[in-house]
């Protein structure tokens, strides 16, 4: 927090540094991030294209997939195409506004929020499925997963509104440098002139009750889903079961533990550059990841990209 005087103006813009420090190795994570990012954008836009043409794939879990392939579109243009504008020096590319950055705080952390519900939700939707199969048709039927998917989204969204409330109330009177590859509430409050006890508090608290209520649905989920699975007398089945588990949590480990590590905490102790590199993970490796595990590897989408990218599927329509 910087100490404020009366004489100091309030910032009306920001720049990012992105990741200072590597300007001869610059172009080389340029075509890396750039990579990832293409590679994020072609796997879930398949997704959506193949579920949304193959009527194979009209069922609950590839319905929850939909709506995550879509989240994780838009969770990475909130931020890598800036970043990217940051590693080439486009003309002005470093500069954001001040409504601009918290904009985009608000996005990325609604979209945040949405996923780890929607995570959630995936893996009550497994639980029915693998554990209680008779009943699935009845608990997870499309009225329910459609409200499932609309409470995801509309708690997603109220949860950026308080934070980013008392983050426009702050005062920024310079420095206006934000140490980071996109306006993250640390780096931003690392800025500011007010006393930021409070805000840091409520962030934690809304960070803590959003990871803590949807990693217990997994937890739950996932432990009654491996307690059935050690009941599977094939173990060539309960093998192939547990392989799919285990990707599933690595994943969700990976996006959860990242998380916990970056925003439930009420100070920023470790470095920033650190800081940045978990950052990474959370919002581009686990997108990228994300459809390889939950999707791509499954016999039925595999199977449904083969027919649909096929010529005879498009002379049938």
């Amino acid at each position: 927090m910087q100490p404020y005087t009366k004489n100091w103006t309030q910032v009306t813009e920001f720049v990012m540094m992105g990741f200072a420090g590597i300007h001869e190795t610059h172009l080389l994570f340029f075509i890396l991030f750039l990579t990832m990012y293409l590679f994020i954008l072609v796997e879930n836009l398949a997704i959506i294209l193949v579920v949304g043409l193959d009527h194979r794939l009209w069922r609950p879990m590839y319905f929850f997939l939909t709506h995550l392939s879509c989240l994780e579109v838009w969770y990475t243009s909130v931020t890598v195409p800036k970043m990217l504008a940051v590693f080439i020096g486009v003309e002005g590319g470093k500069n954001i506004s001040y409504a601009g950055c918290l904009s985009q705080l608000f996005i990325f952390t609604f979209l945040g929020a949405t996923e780890c519900f929607l995570l959630a939700a995936m893996a009550y939707d497994r639980y029915v499925a693998i554990c209680m199969p008779l009943h699935y048709g009845a608990l997870v039927s499309w009225g329910t997963c459609i409200r499932l998917a609309a409470a995801c989204w509309l708690v997603g969204f109220l949860t950026p509104i308080l934070p980013i409330y008392l983050m426009s109330q702050l005062t920024f009177c310079g420095p206006n440098v934000i140490d980071h590859f996109f306006c993250d509430a640390s780096p931003l409050l690392a800025l500011s002139c007010s006393d930021v006890t409070w805000k840091e508090t409520v962030d934690f608290l809304v960070s803590l009750a959003v990871l803590l209520a949807s990693s217990t649905v997994i937890a739950v989920s996932y432990g009654n889903i491996v307690w059935t699975l050690l009941h599977i007398r094939s173990v060539a089945e309960r093998w192939k079961a547990f392989s799919t588990c285990a990707a599933h949590l690595t994943v969700v480990s990976l996006f959860y533990g990242t998380l916990f590590f970056m925003y439930v905490r009420t100070k920023v102790t470790s470095s920033i550059n650190f800081n940045k590199v978990v950052s990474v993970f959370y919002s581009i490796v686990t997108p990228m990841l994300n459809p390889l595990i939950y999707s791509l590897r499954n016999k039925e989408v595999k199977g449904a990209l083969g027919r649909v990218f096929s010529l005879k599927f498009w002379k049938a329509q």
